[in-house]
């Protein structure tokens, strides 16, 4: 049988309150569950503010708007990232700036990123790839010296932190996914936006209703609501935070059996990489990781493409992941790469992702370790 690459999280307790809140009388959102949900990431996290979105392309549209991103307003951010980070801002009409990674971390090269700033850069989005900090001390030191916003694309990175602090927290806004392939999911698609400066609080709530003022009506400040300003539709339905809710009352044992894959990944290829057959991931001391994902680097494009088929006739999923922003074709009308490409491209080309979701078995997991051995046996 094929092992997949992913297969989303499921605790057991997702399916009663899933029930409960199609049985409720507010299954359209803002009702019990998404309350729950948001309290918990305020306490958790903690965090002053947490509004759950349909997806983190979501919560990144509404950062955008946050800041009044402008017509040729630049951000700059990583090319190494999901095409939402940019689509966000570029919908505002910005133009995006990308610059260079550091090749230890796939993160974007804090040292880099002062060099791109202009008169006209309006934020930086750090991303912290595969849950592993950015050098964020740095990025707001650069952040409040030049008057930047930073939204920190914390897609990939709930329950991993930087100093203690937790991902998302740091910068004046953060986002996260719970799509099915992240390590917690609200049933497929999910999101949420942190909003770490409280002037940005009853704007956000406003944005998110489409513009009203309803968050307040429903808590009885005002008598009715109205049209306030810009918004969209970004509220999730009840029935995707029901899902969350079984899942964070679970974030626990959830993140400690993926570390427990991520280490035994880790300690069973270390003899490869001391061999210099493999690259392994690198986890800076100022930072905890949430095992979002298990990657290896190989020596060039054409060996992982072999790698990837060799394992796929084994019955292992393996994949690569981003193609850099910089080299597509929107990439290249919404944006521009700052100094030179040393390292987005190559080091993207040599990536490859091994299998790693909650409840892999250990039968699956000496599959995956005895197909990769193989491919590099004489």
């Amino acid at each position: 049988m094929l092992i997949n690459f992913n297969q989303p999280p499921y605790t057991s307790s997702e399916d009663l309150y899933v029930l409960q809140a199609m049985r409720s009388s507010k299954i359209s959102g803002n009702g019990i569950f998404t309350q729950k949900c948001q309290l918990w990431f305020e306490n958790n996290l903690p965090c002053k503010k947490a509004l759950l979105t349909p997806s983190c392309t979501a919560a990144l549209e509404m950062a955008a708007l946050l800041i009044n991103i402008q017509p040729e307003d630049e951000v700059i951010m990583p090319s190494y990232t999901f095409v939402s980070t940019a689509n966000a801002f570029v919908l505002r009409g910005a133009k995006i700036v990308f610059v260079d990674i550091r090749p230890d971390t796939m993160n974007i090269d804090e040292n880099l990123i002062e060099a791109a700033i202009t008169s006209k850069t309006k934020a930086i989005v750090p991303v912290h790839y595969a849950g592993i900090a950015c050098e964020m001390d740095v990025i707001m030191e650069i952040a409040n010296r030049h008057k930047l916003y930073v939204i920190e694309d914390a897609a990939q990175g709930m329950r991993s932190y930087y100093k203690g602090k937790s991902l998302g927290t740091i910068g004046h806004f953060g986002t996260y996914s719970f799509h099915e392939t992240k390590n917690y999911t609200s049933g497929g698609e999910g999101g949420l936006l942190i909003v770490n400066d409280d002037s940005f609080n009853e704007r956000a709530e406003i944005i998110r209703e489409k513009g009203t003022n309803r968050s307040k009506f429903f808590r009885g400040q005002v008598n009715k609501y109205s049209w306030m300003d810009i918004g969209s539709s970004y509220l999730p339905s009840e029935l995707q935070t029901a899902y969350l809710w079984g899942q964070l009352e679970n974030t626990e044992v959830i993140k400690q059996d993926r570390l427990t894959t991520w280490n035994a990944y880790f300690e069973s290829i270390a003899p490869l990489a001391s061999s210099r057959l493999v690259e392994l991931p690198h986890i800076p001391k100022y930072c905890e990781h949430n095992a979002h994902m298990f990657f290896l680097k190989l020596k060039n494009l054409d060996e992982r493409t072999s790698f990837i088929e060799h394992l796929k006739n084994l019955g292992v999923t393996s994949v690569f992941h981003y193609i850099p922003l910089h080299n597509s074709v929107a990439g290249k009308k919404f944006g521009r790469f700052h100094g030179k490409d040393m390292f987005t491209s190559q080091e993207s080309e040599r990536l490859v992702r091994l299998p790693l979701y909650y409840g892999l078995s250990n039968r699956d997991f000496q599959k995956i370790i005895s197909s990769v051995e193989s491919f590099f046996r004489p």
